[in-house]
């Protein structure tokens, strides 16, 4: 059944006079890797000097641990430049590590024991303390395990000529920031309905070496091969589901999406509610703190959500701080697998599937989201991570239940209208060529990210950690190989002394203790 208000505003929006309005969308990635010695193992070595300060370097810094690298776009409004950007920072950083490779998909290599992944240090200013203790926090808490698993996030902002459009459209009489905001969240009320969606196609972590369990107990049906590797046989993106990044404690939490005000007193509740199962945790027997607090959420950045509502944060501020200050200014997607078949995680495919996808979310009717209907959505999410390419599988659609292909048929069939709008937008024919392409994996689950990974890992005869291992050869060869094409070897080199000498000068100016430091911090 097709969507007639949705038809409605496509039409509206598509005419002469309003087709400009949605040009300029601004996106920026930011996508994490593993350094991997040629063994095939976890990097020991501290973050290379000669990649500059992982504290203050505008491309490069470190995740959870000096192994697990970060890599950081501008914001812009071109998508081919944007991954052109991306494969200069990943030839760089290359390029300075000697025999060590980037480990090509989301779950980790072997790692015999959690002991061996190194906390980032960020160096001995109070903020570079904080953000180890932090670190240190997360370990204590989830284990650092589950911190080893990487992703690829993808932000993106509307530009404000289209929220004017809209707002023009829905005779909505609020300010226009209150307006953006409310529009914002109504994007994630949809993107958390339909998210089963991105796992399904882009899922792309449905084995993993066995060695991550850690001896630990798993009721999911996991088959075997090779020497220890462990797969779902209609698994999407283990990553996204109980192995992955999830937090019992964080799921009695009530952070709801319906207004701006709600969102940020959740997330405030989380921050300054002391937590029983954390407060056990104590300190080291010397005194050193074993986390930044006893709360449910350390900061605002433990919440972990496959989307997350952000405004640029100015100095010291915290991020609903931010929120709180100027309204919501762009989202965060966090759900996306690293694809291991793109040599930096991410592909323009994808970019533009994702710009139809949040546009869509962005047109789309978004009633306010009750906590039953998000654990609905949660419940869809993680039957399409563990079975997702059963081709009988059921969800919940509304409360009623729904084969996963006709609700991809339906999406689909409202995605393609959006994609003829942004093509008539752009002047071009690639949203409509893309979404043609991936609407045939609905019907055909073997052509998704978790389909062709899985084929070509059996066909291969190799563990899932060799097989990947084979993958990040190649990539590093390949970028070994072809020129800067944007950003070049002086740019990151000037970048890398300039991110050291801002870092001994944030060192310098400190003029208080740490332990006042983090009191001023948590007032």
């Amino acid at each position: 059944m097709t969507n007639q208000q949705l038809i409605s505003t496509l039409q509206t929006l598509s005419l002469p006079h309003n087709l400009s309005a949605v040009v300029g969308i601004i996106r920026g990635i930011e996508r994490e890797t593993l350094r991997i010695t040629e063994q095939g193992r976890l990097s020991s070595k501290p973050h290379s000097a000669e990649l500059g300060s992982a504290l203050t370097h505008k491309y490069i810094t470190t995740d959870f641990s000096e192994a697990l690298l970060e890599f950081i776009t501008p914001a812009q409004a071109d998508s081919a430049l944007t991954l052109k950007q991306l494969e200069d920072i990943h030839k760089f950083t290359l390029s300075k590590l000697d025999d060590e490779i980037l480990w090509p998909i989301s779950m980790p290599c072997f790692i015999k024991h959690q002991d061996e992944i190194a906390l980032a240090q960020y160096g001995t200013s109070n903020t570079g303390q904080m953000k180890t203790l932090y670190r240190e926090g997360l370990k204590n808490r989830y284990g650092s395990m589950m911190q080893a698993i990487a992703g690829v996030h993808f932000n993106i902002s509307f530009p404000e000529s289209f929220w004017v459009k809209l707002q023009e459209l829905q005779n909505d009489t609020q300010e226009l920031q209150d307006f953006i905001s409310a529009s914002y969240l109504a994007v994630i009320r949809n993107f958390k309905r339909n998210l089963w969606l991105i796992s399904y196609l882009f899922g792309a972590s449905p084995a993993l070496c066995s060695s991550f369990l850690q001896g630990r107990e798993t009721k999911l049906p996991f088959e075997s091969f090779g020497k220890g590797s462990l797969y779902l046989p209609y698994g999407t993106a283990l990553r996204l589901g109980d192995l992955g990044y999830t937090n019992s404690a964080q799921s009695a939490l009530n952070v709801t999406y319906n207004n701006l005000d709600d969102y940020i007193a959740g997330i405030r509740s989380a921050i300054t509610t002391p937590s029983g199962l954390y407060n056990a945790i104590g300190d080291y027997p010397d005194g050193r703190r074993k986390q930044l607090n006893h709360n449910i959420l350390q900061i605002e950045n433990e919440f972990y959500s496959p989307i997350r509502p952000k405004r640029n944060t100015l100095a010291g501020e915290k991020p609903s701080e931010a929120l709180a200050r100027g309204g919501i200014e762009y989202i965060e997607v966090r759900a996306l697998d690293v694809n291991p078949f793109s040599s930096v995680g991410i592909s323009l495919e994808q970019m533009r599937f994702l710009d139809v996808f949040l546009t869509y979310c962005a047109l789309e009717s978004s009633p306010l989201m009750s906590v039953a209907e998000q654990a609905q959505a949660s419940a869809n999410l993680s039957a399409v991570v563990n079975n997702g390419r059963d081709p009988e599988l059921v969800l919940s659609r509304n409360g009623e239940a729904t084969k996963l292909q006709t609700w991809g048929a339906n999406l689909f069939a409202d995605l393609a209208l959006v994609a003829d709008y942004l093509d008539k937008a752009y002047k071009t024919d690639e949203y409509s060529h893309t979404i043609a392409t991936l609407s045939q994996w609905i019907v055909n689950s073997e052509m998704t990210f978790s389909g062709q990974y899985m084929s070509k890992l059996l066909a291969s005869g190799l563990d899932n950690g060799a097989y990947a291992f084979s993958l990040a050869q190649a990539y590093k060869a390949k970028f070994a190989a072809q020129d800067y094409s944007t950003l070049t070897a002086d740019i990151f080199a000037e970048q890398a002394k300039h991110s050291l000498q801002q870092q001994r000068e944030i060192e310098q100016n400190d003029t208080v203790s740490f332990e006042t430091f983090l009191a001023d911090y948590f007032a």
